[in-house]
């Protein structure tokens, strides 16, 4: 079973009928064998809503077992950051001048207020995409919703992200393409997304985000 003690109180009346609705669908699909661990299948909404400055939307986590750990691109601590994430951290040393990380650990974003949320919160071992479409996206985008009209910036990296744009009526989102190595070439590099983000923030007479890793 999934384990939702993890979910902060202030979501749930956003999500709860969506988890009501879906998850017990879920948790009958994909049975015993899933990843993240079930403790980490909510990890990204352990962050109070009114704490989320940022909004970085994935689409589901990593199939290798042992990378996923319920925040969108991140690993676990000591796993080699992914291609998709090293491209991150190129952009962004060369939007602000930091450095990334040799492992994919962002818990530091997290405690700065950025919620690393997938649209789908898990996937079968060793197959992508897996668990798309049974449900999670009704659950995520209730989470989403909540987030409109509060002093947040989006940044939405592909077009799965960006639909989320027509959840977010009144929100600052800064879009481009995926950072895959497929898409990285086409918009991504030299996106600024970073940057873009705290300008954002600071014009809203929000605090801008620390993004040292």
């Amino acid at each position: 079973m999934i384990d939702t003690s993890r979910i902060h109180y202030s979501w749930l009346p956003h999500i709860r009928h969506a988890l009501e609705e879906n998850l017990p669908r879920i948790e009958e699909h994909i049975g015993q064998e899933f990843l993240p661990p079930p403790a980490d299948v909510f990890a990204a909404l352990s962050m109070p809503l009114e704490d989320v400055r940022v909004l970085i939307v994935g689409q589901d986590p990593y199939p290798t077992p042992g990378h996923a750990m319920g925040l969108s691109f991140s690993t676990r601590p000591g796993v080699a950051a992914p291609r998709s994430l090293r491209n991150i951290y190129a952009e962004l040393q060369d939007d602000l001048g930091i450095s990334g990380r040799d492992d994919g650990d962002l818990r530091a974003w997290s405690a700065q207020g950025v919620l690393l949320l997938n649209r789908v919160l898990t996937v079968a071992p060793g197959q992508a995409g897996s668990h798309r479409r049974l449900g999670w996206e009704a659950i995520t985008e209730a989470a989403i919703r909540a987030l409109a009209g509060r002093d947040i910036v989006a940044i939405l990296w592909g077009r799965d992200a960006q639909n989320c744009q027509a959840f977010l009526p009144g929100t600052d989102c800064i879009t481009s393409p995926h950072p895959s190595p497929l898409s990285a070439r086409r918009g991504f590099f030299g996106s600024k997304p970073f940057s873009r983000a705290n300008a954002a923030l600071e014009a809203r007479g929000v605090p801008a985000v620390d993004w040292r890793l």
